[in-house]
């Protein structure tokens, strides 16, 4: 995926570059600048920039872009997007949302079945059994404070990954719903990813 974030750092399957560093990455732009920003008191500040984390804290964003690079590793990259795609529903992140269906849609992804990932369970036929226990896991995972992750939903996805897969599986569960909260923190408005 190719990316700019407002610090000019350029960001694709491969490379992040900037001024100073060269990092590996898939989603590193997650991370970045968005508008907006937190005045005196806590109180928001309609259009002011906000923290740009890959700027601020590199050593933390580079963490992040590795853990998500280390995360998809092995697994189907349109098994990796839907994963995405419906953590991003969860959790309400516009940002993420907008660019992994564009992502998706990259990748040959159907509209069809963008459409149904909210609906899933309503549209099993659209889905293998594979991807619809991912699915199940990842808004078990997301919403883990709800009710924690359902034994039978755990079972049902060690059933259809191996030990491995099932790790990087819940890895990209877990990044995908920290890139979601550093967009959202950061107010990232949806479409302005800048990808080339």
């Amino acid at each position: 995926m190719v990316m700019t974030t407002n610090t000019n750092t350029t960001t694709d399957a491969n490379t992040t570059t900037s001024a100073s560093t060269t990092t590996s990455t898939a989603t590193a732009a997650e991370g970045a600048a968005g508008v907006g920003a937190v005045g005196a008191g806590g109180t928001a500040v309609p259009g002011a920039a906000r923290l740009d984390l890959a700027k601020s804290a590199p050593k933390v964003f580079r963490a992040l872009i590795g853990f998500d690079a280390a995360a998809r590793e092995g697994l189907d990259p349109a098994l990796v997007e839907l994963i995405q795609i419906r953590a991003s529903h969860l959790n309400h992140c516009a940002y993420c949302l907008h660019m992994h269906t564009k992502d998706a849609r990259k990748a040959g992804e159907s509209e069809d079945r963008l459409h149904m990932v909210a609906v899933w369970r309503e549209a099993r036929h659209f889905f293998t059994p594979k991807e619809r226990a991912a699915l199940a896991l990842t808004e078990a995972v997301t919403l883990v404070a709800d009710a924690g992750v359902p034994d039978d939903v755990y079972a049902e996805a060690a059933a259809h990954f191996d030990d491995q897969e099932l790790g990087h599986v819940l890895a990209l569960i877990f990044a995908i719903n920290t890139w979601n909260r550093v967009a959202l923190s950061t107010a990232k408005v949806a479409g302005t990813d800048e990808r080339r």
